[in-house]
């Protein structure tokens, strides 16, 4: 476990790091989401539709930033 969290901080990008930080983002870019989703319209829509709309819309906004900054890493 010592081992792999070393290769994660290690700031050199290999694939299996790319797919762990990807994997990562988007994991919180769906929970970032959903609780903006029912902060948002849980009161009008209720609290499982708003969380629902907002995990599936979250990574929507995430997911070119992530990709530009590991696009970013990778040719720095």
């Amino acid at each position: 476990m010592n081992g792999l969290m070393q290769q994660l901080g290690s700031g050199q990008l290999t694939a299996f790091t790319i797919i762990v930080w990807t994997v990562l983002a988007f994991l919180l870019a769906v929970a970032g989401g959903a609780a903006a989703g029912v902060k948002l319209g849980g009161k009008d829509l209720g609290n499982s539709l708003a969380a629902l709309m907002g995990a599936m819309y979250g990574p929507v906004a995430a997911a070119p930033g992530i990709l530009a900054g590991l696009i970013v890493l990778a040719f720095l």
